[in-house]
């Protein structure tokens, strides 16, 4: 199992994905906003959503979890 992390604090701007969803190596799951600035957060790795922990509208903490793949 994997986990997707928070780069740095923000606001969640979009969630791109949903449990059960397949994700490839450099797919967009979550674009957050920090600093003004629009962040894209990609998967690390191939796999299938188990869980998400952000919604849009979210403020995150910088290493939080984001998503659950398995």
């Amino acid at each position: 199992m994997s986990e997707i992390l928070a780069p740095m604090g923000g606001k969640v701007i979009e969630v791109k994905v949903k449990p059960g969803d397949a994700v490839s190596e450099g797919d967009e799951v979550v674009i957050l906003e920090a600093m003004k600035m629009e962040l894209p957060v990609v998967a690390e790795a191939s796999g299938t959503v188990k869980e998400v922990n952000a919604n849009n509208g979210d403020t995150v903490e910088a290493e939080g979890v984001l998503i659950t793949f398995e």
